[in-house]
């Protein structure tokens, strides 16, 4: 008899440490997971958004002309994307529109391109979107723009 009291003792602490053990690890992982999840939206890296309104992260080519693209940015290499500013070497392809647009002629002019500003996505207020764009132009500059010039993003 005495060894059923002890079998049935033992069975019922067992039972009790697997149920507080149990309690603590569900709640666990929901706060947990939640507080992850919160985490890694506030760690994703902002994105630049294209004309189309999609999201992209270092993206190769980008058009900075939505209108009529005729000025683009190709050839992008990103040495730098983070929670604060995003930063590549490429080309800025500008037509010329000599006579006029349609006519004209693209001209190559290697920049570096910088992202600042990132700010919460009214479209997507999950995601956080660079709203200012730097280009400095390393060598010669198209006609009428400065050595470096200074473009809002569109949200």
């Amino acid at each position: 008899m005495r060894t059923n009291s002890i079998r049935t003792a033992f069975t019922i602490c067992a039972a009790a440490a697997l149920t507080a053990v149990m309690g603590t690890a569900s709640a666990t992982p929901a706060t947990s997971h939640a507080t992850a999840h919160t985490t890694r939206q506030r760690q994703a890296p902002p994105v630049l958004v294209d004309c189309f309104w999609h999201p992209d992260v270092r993206p190769a080519e980008f058009i900075l002309a939505c209108g009529d693209g005729n000025s683009r940015l190709v050839s992008l290499h990103w040495s730098q994307w983070n929670q604060n500013a995003a930063v590549a070497r490429g080309v800025n392809m500008v037509n010329d529109c000599k006579p006029y647009c349609a006519a004209g002629k693209f001209h190559s002019y290697p920049v570096v391109v910088r992202l600042d500003h990132p700010q919460q996505w009214k479209k997507n207020p999950h995601l956080r979107h660079y709203t200012q764009m730097t280009l400095t132009y390393t060598q010669n500059h198209p006609d009428g723009y400065a050595q470096k010039v200074s473009y809002p993003l569109w949200n």
